[in-house]
């Protein structure tokens, strides 16, 4: 039996929570926040302690396992504490907004080597992974194309973009990773472009809501993402995998899957799932699943604080795309 900390009471701490309580294989036994009220709610709905105090929680020997969901600002100094107390760490996405910050963080666990994983659940939602097993598997032969299109239904509030690192850092980063990882490459180059089409108070933070990226793959293969904040119709994600052999695409999930008839038409009367949460909540349970499994039975976990380097060094060269109207190189060391 894992023991498990969820530092962190907000929305991913709930979902955290929620699926540690789910795993047979664990406990809850904290949720640890700076406002009690929120922790004490939380905690008490699993049968779990509420705690403001870190790093008495992560220095308990009864702990083995810590789930990072506070704000990003925190992950790095947490993960840090973590480390030298040799517990494993599950540490939402991302590490930091720095890239030096986050080198830091690979030094220190190269220095205290523990079970790390990031949490880039996209990867773990089973229509995206089937589509990487198969691709992988030469079913569309040569990769020429990878297409993703990733629409969110609104904005979130201003106060949240002014704090994420801008849309390719805090968003199209998700896109950016399963690129990398449906194609088992890096990009040599990105070449990004963007808009504040809307909500105006985006643009006046120096941010965008409208996004197209290109990535150049070491294969020849291309890859495109197209990225907007808003999606009247629900939360918009579709993969394509173009080849030699043929295509591969997954689909939207709808609230359910069923058809109406009539004399004139036929409909699925169902919107698509509304955001992140929805869409992606079995994604959001097998993660956690496998992050415990991979501590339980000491496992090697492959979404890791490398690949986090990776798409943050990806993003910042989108940035740096968009401002200069160029392509960028990423830098990866």
């Amino acid at each position: 039996m894992i023991n498990i900390a969820v530092i962190g009471a907000g929305r991913m701490g709930q979902v955290y929570c929620h699926n540690v309580a789910k795993n047979a294989h664990c406990k809850l036994v904290y949720v640890v926040s700076r406002a009690l009220e929120s922790a004490s709610k939380l905690a008490h709905k699993y049968q779990a302690h509420a705690c403001t105090d870190i790093s008495a929680v992560i220095n308990n020997e009864a702990i083995d396992a810590i789930i990072i969901a506070s704000p990003t600002p925190t992950h790095l100094d947490i993960v840090t504490l973590a480390a030298k107390a040799g517990k494993a760490v599950f540490c939402e996405k991302p590490i930091d907004l720095d890239i030096q910050r986050v080198d830091q963080c690979l030094q220190t666990l190269a220095q205290y080597p523990i079970p790390f994983m990031l949490g880039f659940n996209r990867r773990f939602d089973p229509q995206i992974s089937k589509l990487q097993q198969r691709v992988l598997a030469g079913e569309v032969g040569h990769l020429n194309m990878l297409l993703l299109t990733s629409r969110d239904p609104c904005p979130p509030p201003v106060n949240y973009i002014q704090s994420s690192g801008g849309y390719f850092i805090d968003s199209t980063v998700h896109d950016i990773d399963l690129i990398c990882w449906i194609s088992q490459e890096l990009p040599l180059e990105v070449m990004a472009t963007g808009s504040c089409l809307v909500d105006p108070k985006i643009g006046e933070l120096g941010d965008i809501d409208t996004s197209m990226t290109m990535m150049l793959m070491p294969s020849g293969a291309i890859c495109h993402v197209n990225n907007s904040r808003r999606s009247v119709y629900g939360f918009d994600q579709r993969i394509e995998a173009f080849g030699s052999k043929g295509m591969l695409q997954t689909q939207n999930q709808h609230e359910h899957s069923l058809l109406s008839h009539s004399d004139s038409q036929t409909n699925m009367a169902s919107p698509l799932e509304y955001f992140f949460l929805e869409r992606y909540q079995q994604s959001y349970r097998i993660i956690i699943d496998q992050f415990i499994d991979a501590v339980q039975n000491k496992k090697s976990i492959d979404c890791n604080q490398f690949d986090g380097r990776s798409a943050l060094a990806i993003a910042l060269a989108c940035n740096r795309s968009v401002k200069e109207r160029k392509a960028i190189a990423p830098v990866y060391s």
